[in-house]
Protein backbone atom coordinates (compact mmCIF):
# COMPACT_ATOMS: atom_id res chain seq x y z
CA UNK A 1 0.00 0.00 0.00
CA UNK A 2 1.08 3.28 -1.01
CA UNK A 3 1.12 6.15 1.66
CA UNK A 4 -2.30 7.74 0.23
CA UNK A 5 -3.67 4.51 0.44
CA UNK A 6 -4.17 3.54 -2.82
CA UNK A 7 -2.51 0.19 -3.90
CA UNK A 8 1.85 -0.27 -4.78
CA UNK A 9 2.17 -0.73 -8.77
CA UNK A 10 5.63 -1.84 -7.89
CA UNK A 11 5.08 -3.78 -5.30
CA UNK A 12 2.12 -5.59 -7.07
CA UNK A 13 4.36 -6.46 -9.92
CA UNK A 14 7.04 -8.07 -7.83
CA UNK A 15 4.39 -9.67 -5.76
CA UNK A 16 2.99 -11.21 -9.64
CA UNK A 17 6.66 -12.66 -10.23
CA UNK A 18 7.52 -13.89 -6.54
CA UNK A 19 4.24 -16.02 -6.87
CA UNK A 20 4.90 -17.46 -10.52
CA UNK A 21 8.79 -17.97 -9.32
CA UNK A 22 7.24 -20.44 -6.80
CA UNK A 23 4.94 -22.37 -9.60
CA UNK A 24 1.72 -20.47 -8.15
CA UNK A 25 -0.62 -19.02 -10.68
CA UNK A 26 -1.87 -14.93 -10.13
CA UNK A 27 -5.51 -15.05 -11.92
CA UNK A 28 -6.56 -11.77 -10.51
CA UNK A 29 -6.26 -8.49 -9.81
CA UNK A 30 -8.61 -6.40 -8.09
CA UNK A 31 -8.57 -2.28 -8.13
CA UNK A 32 -10.44 0.04 -5.98
CA UNK A 33 -12.79 2.55 -7.10
CA UNK A 34 -12.73 4.10 -3.65
CA UNK A 35 -11.90 2.31 -0.79
CA UNK A 36 -14.22 1.83 3.08
CA UNK A 37 -11.78 3.94 5.20
CA UNK A 38 -10.65 6.83 2.63
CA UNK A 39 -12.11 6.29 -0.69
CA UNK A 40 -8.61 6.13 -2.21
CA UNK A 41 -8.93 5.65 -5.82
CA UNK A 42 -6.09 2.89 -7.44
CA UNK A 43 -4.92 3.71 -10.92
CA UNK A 44 -7.39 1.81 -12.87
CA UNK A 45 -5.20 2.79 -15.84
CA UNK A 46 -2.14 1.07 -14.99
CA UNK A 47 -3.95 -1.63 -13.33
CA UNK A 48 -5.52 -2.40 -16.24
CA UNK A 49 -2.54 -2.01 -18.66
CA UNK A 50 -0.78 -4.62 -16.02
CA UNK A 51 -3.59 -7.52 -16.24
CA UNK A 52 -3.13 -6.70 -20.06
CA UNK A 53 -0.05 -7.59 -19.84
CA UNK A 54 0.02 -10.18 -17.65
CA UNK A 55 -3.33 -11.64 -18.79
CA UNK A 56 -4.95 -11.73 -15.34
CA UNK A 57 -8.66 -10.82 -14.61
CA UNK A 58 -9.28 -7.08 -13.98
CA UNK A 59 -12.12 -6.51 -10.93
CA UNK A 60 -12.56 -3.66 -9.75
CA UNK A 61 -14.32 -2.96 -6.55
CA UNK A 62 -16.39 0.15 -6.74
CA UNK A 63 -18.69 -0.43 -3.98
CA UNK A 64 -18.99 3.10 -2.68
CA UNK A 65 -17.01 4.93 -5.80
CA UNK A 66 -17.73 3.55 -9.21
CA UNK A 67 -21.28 5.39 -9.39
CA UNK A 68 -19.15 8.47 -9.59
CA UNK A 69 -18.66 8.45 -13.19
CA UNK A 70 -21.76 10.11 -12.97
CA UNK A 71 -19.90 12.81 -11.10
CA UNK A 72 -18.17 15.48 -13.82
CA UNK A 73 -15.39 16.92 -11.04
CA UNK A 74 -14.53 13.34 -10.41
CA UNK A 75 -15.10 11.10 -13.29
CA UNK A 76 -11.69 11.35 -14.72
CA UNK A 77 -10.34 9.67 -11.47
CA UNK A 78 -11.89 6.78 -12.13
CA UNK A 79 -10.65 6.88 -16.10
CA UNK A 80 -9.71 3.08 -16.60
CA UNK A 81 -12.56 1.38 -14.98
CA UNK A 82 -14.23 1.05 -18.17
CA UNK A 83 -11.67 -1.55 -19.17
CA UNK A 84 -12.50 -3.91 -16.45
CA UNK A 85 -13.23 -7.71 -16.74
CA UNK A 86 -15.66 -6.72 -13.93
CA UNK A 87 -16.92 -4.29 -11.73
CA UNK A 88 -18.94 -4.35 -8.42
CA UNK A 89 -21.03 -1.46 -6.71
CA UNK A 90 -23.51 -1.29 -4.09
CA UNK A 91 -25.99 1.49 -5.56
CA UNK A 92 -27.96 1.38 -2.40
CA UNK A 93 -24.69 3.56 -0.98
CA UNK A 94 -24.52 6.75 -2.80
CA UNK A 95 -27.55 6.57 -4.84
CA UNK A 96 -30.23 6.67 -2.53
CA UNK A 97 -31.55 3.42 -3.37
CA UNK A 98 -33.51 1.50 -0.20
CA UNK A 99 -31.43 -1.14 1.04
CA UNK A 100 -30.06 -3.66 -0.30
CA UNK A 101 -29.30 -3.53 -3.80
CA UNK A 102 -25.47 -5.19 -4.79
CA UNK A 103 -24.50 -5.42 -8.32
CA UNK A 104 -21.83 -6.90 -10.24
CA UNK A 105 -21.26 -6.03 -14.65
CA UNK A 106 -19.27 -8.49 -16.00
CA UNK A 107 -17.79 -8.21 -19.41
CA UNK A 108 -17.96 -11.20 -21.16
CA UNK A 109 -21.15 -12.74 -21.18
CA UNK A 110 -19.94 -16.12 -22.21
CA UNK A 111 -17.72 -16.86 -19.34
CA UNK A 112 -20.73 -15.04 -17.12
CA UNK A 113 -22.97 -17.68 -17.81
CA UNK A 114 -20.84 -20.51 -18.12
CA UNK A 115 -19.49 -20.15 -14.81
CA UNK A 116 -23.18 -20.72 -12.96
CA UNK A 117 -25.28 -22.30 -15.38
CA UNK A 118 -27.02 -25.52 -14.59
CA UNK A 119 -29.89 -26.43 -16.01
CA UNK A 120 -32.19 -29.46 -14.51
CA UNK A 121 -34.24 -30.84 -16.05
CA UNK A 122 -36.89 -29.02 -14.08
CA UNK A 123 -35.57 -25.61 -14.81
CA UNK A 124 -34.94 -26.63 -18.62
CA UNK A 125 -35.84 -23.81 -21.05
CA UNK A 126 -38.74 -23.84 -23.84
CA UNK A 127 -39.73 -22.01 -26.75
CA UNK A 128 -43.26 -21.58 -25.61
CA UNK A 129 -44.51 -20.84 -22.11
CA UNK A 130 -43.13 -19.77 -18.65
CA UNK A 131 -40.30 -21.44 -19.59
CA UNK A 132 -39.41 -19.76 -22.84
CA UNK A 133 -36.69 -17.37 -23.35
CA UNK A 134 -33.09 -17.69 -22.91
CA UNK A 135 -32.33 -14.88 -20.37
CA UNK A 136 -32.98 -16.33 -17.23
CA UNK A 137 -31.11 -14.68 -14.49
CA UNK A 138 -30.48 -17.65 -11.93
CA UNK A 139 -27.87 -18.40 -14.78
CA UNK A 140 -25.35 -15.11 -13.76
CA UNK A 141 -25.11 -16.05 -10.05
CA UNK A 142 -25.75 -18.21 -7.27
CA UNK A 143 -29.33 -17.69 -6.27
CA UNK A 144 -31.61 -19.44 -8.09
CA UNK A 145 -35.27 -17.47 -6.20
CA UNK A 146 -34.07 -14.05 -5.74
CA UNK A 147 -36.19 -10.39 -5.04
CA UNK A 148 -36.75 -8.44 -7.85
CA UNK A 149 -33.87 -5.76 -6.55
CA UNK A 150 -33.21 -4.33 -10.20
CA UNK A 151 -37.12 -2.68 -10.34
CA UNK A 152 -36.41 0.12 -7.17
CA UNK A 153 -33.51 0.96 -8.99
CA UNK A 154 -34.98 1.09 -12.34
CA UNK A 155 -37.87 3.02 -10.76
CA UNK A 156 -35.29 5.92 -8.98
CA UNK A 157 -33.17 6.33 -11.95
CA UNK A 158 -36.72 6.86 -14.08
CA UNK A 159 -37.67 8.91 -11.73
CA UNK A 160 -34.48 10.86 -11.11
CA UNK A 161 -32.30 10.71 -14.03
CA UNK A 162 -28.81 9.79 -14.05
CA UNK A 163 -28.05 13.55 -14.61
CA UNK A 164 -29.66 14.36 -11.05
CA UNK A 165 -27.82 11.78 -9.32
CA UNK A 166 -24.38 12.99 -11.15
CA UNK A 167 -25.12 16.78 -9.77
CA UNK A 168 -26.16 15.49 -5.99
CA UNK A 169 -22.47 13.86 -5.85
CA UNK A 170 -20.58 16.71 -7.39
CA UNK A 171 -22.25 18.30 -4.16
CA UNK A 172 -21.16 15.97 -2.16
CA UNK A 173 -17.40 15.97 -3.23
CA UNK A 174 -17.38 19.87 -3.24
CA UNK A 175 -18.43 19.81 0.18
CA UNK A 176 -15.88 17.19 1.64
CA UNK A 177 -12.94 19.57 0.06
CA UNK A 178 -14.83 22.10 1.71
CA UNK A 179 -14.41 20.40 5.20
CA UNK A 180 -10.87 19.34 4.82
CA UNK A 181 -10.29 23.18 3.94
CA UNK A 182 -11.96 23.81 7.23
CA UNK A 183 -9.72 21.26 8.59
CA UNK A 184 -6.82 22.38 7.50
CA UNK A 185 -7.48 25.64 8.89
CA UNK A 186 -7.82 24.56 12.13
CA UNK A 187 -4.93 24.43 14.25
CA UNK A 188 -6.00 21.69 16.43
CA UNK A 189 -7.44 19.71 13.68
CA UNK A 190 -5.72 17.55 11.06
CA UNK A 191 -6.36 15.64 7.81
CA UNK A 192 -5.00 12.14 8.62
CA UNK A 193 -5.97 11.23 4.36
CA UNK A 194 -6.02 12.77 1.31
CA UNK A 195 -9.73 13.64 0.85
CA UNK A 196 -10.32 10.71 -2.72
CA UNK A 197 -14.22 11.36 -3.11
CA UNK A 198 -17.13 12.22 -0.40
CA UNK A 199 -15.00 10.73 2.33
CA UNK A 200 -12.81 13.05 5.25
CA UNK A 201 -10.68 11.36 7.72
CA UNK A 202 -9.39 13.92 10.26
CA UNK A 203 -8.65 13.93 14.18
CA UNK A 204 -8.41 16.69 16.39
CA UNK A 205 -4.96 16.91 17.90
CA UNK A 206 -4.02 19.85 19.98
CA UNK A 207 -0.45 19.00 20.05
CA UNK A 208 1.94 17.56 23.18
CA UNK A 209 0.09 14.16 23.47
CA UNK A 210 1.33 11.13 22.25
CA UNK A 211 -1.17 9.17 19.82
CA UNK A 212 -2.77 6.37 22.58
CA UNK A 213 -3.79 9.33 24.41
CA UNK A 214 -5.21 10.97 20.67
CA UNK A 215 -6.59 8.06 20.04
CA UNK A 216 -8.87 7.82 23.21
CA UNK A 217 -9.82 11.44 23.29
CA UNK A 218 -11.23 11.27 19.10
CA UNK A 219 -12.83 8.65 20.80
CA UNK A 220 -15.00 10.30 23.07
CA UNK A 221 -15.30 13.60 20.98
CA UNK A 222 -16.96 10.88 18.17
CA UNK A 223 -19.47 9.54 21.29
CA UNK A 224 -20.11 12.74 22.73
CA UNK A 225 -21.09 14.21 18.85
CA UNK A 226 -23.44 11.34 18.88
CA UNK A 227 -24.90 11.42 22.24
CA UNK A 228 -25.53 15.61 22.10
CA UNK A 229 -27.04 14.93 19.15
CA UNK A 230 -24.49 16.91 16.91
CA UNK A 231 -23.61 14.19 13.97
CA UNK A 232 -23.41 11.08 13.90
CA UNK A 233 -19.72 10.53 12.05
CA UNK A 234 -18.09 7.40 12.04
CA UNK A 235 -14.56 6.22 13.09
CA UNK A 236 -11.75 4.51 11.35
CA UNK A 237 -7.94 3.89 12.40
CA UNK A 238 -5.08 4.69 9.80
CA UNK A 239 -1.70 3.51 10.76
CA UNK A 240 -2.40 3.09 14.42
CA UNK A 241 -4.43 6.33 14.79
CA UNK A 242 -7.96 6.82 15.73
CA UNK A 243 -9.90 9.40 13.82
CA UNK A 244 -12.93 10.42 12.87
CA UNK A 245 -14.60 9.41 9.48
CA UNK A 246 -17.12 11.59 7.75
CA UNK A 247 -18.40 10.29 4.53
CA UNK A 248 -20.99 12.86 2.80
CA UNK A 249 -23.80 10.85 0.59
CA UNK A 250 -26.74 12.94 1.92
CA UNK A 251 -28.33 15.38 -0.56
CA UNK A 252 -29.55 17.36 2.21
CA UNK A 253 -25.96 18.20 3.41
CA UNK A 254 -25.60 22.40 3.03
CA UNK A 255 -22.82 24.12 4.01
CA UNK A 256 -24.03 25.27 7.72
CA UNK A 257 -23.98 21.98 8.66
CA UNK A 258 -19.95 21.57 8.06
CA UNK A 259 -19.54 24.66 9.84
CA UNK A 260 -21.31 23.61 12.69
CA UNK A 261 -19.53 20.18 12.84
CA UNK A 262 -16.15 21.91 12.97
CA UNK A 263 -17.65 24.34 15.74
CA UNK A 264 -18.27 21.24 17.79
CA UNK A 265 -15.52 19.06 17.24
CA UNK A 266 -13.22 21.97 18.77
CA UNK A 267 -15.54 23.26 21.34
CA UNK A 268 -15.58 19.09 22.68
CA UNK A 269 -11.89 18.93 21.84
CA UNK A 270 -10.76 21.57 24.08
CA UNK A 271 -13.12 21.25 26.53
CA UNK A 272 -11.83 17.19 27.30
CA UNK A 273 -8.29 18.78 26.46
CA UNK A 274 -8.89 20.90 29.37
CA UNK A 275 -9.63 17.80 31.85
CA UNK A 276 -6.47 16.23 31.01
CA UNK A 277 -4.72 18.71 32.37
Amino acid sequence: MSDDFTINIKALEEAILADRETGLQPICIIGSAGTINTEAIDDLKALADLCEREELWFHVDGEIGAVAVLAENVKEQLSGIERADSVALDLHKWMHIPFEVGCVLVRHEAAHRKTFSLTPEYLEHDTRGLAAGQLWFSDYGLQLSRGFRALKVWMSIKEHGVDRFGRMMVRNVEQAHYLGKMIEKEPDMELLAPIGLDIVCFRFNPGRLDDETLNALNKEILIQLQEQGICAPSYTTLHGRYCLRVAIANHRSVQDDFDLFVKEVVRIGRELTTQLR
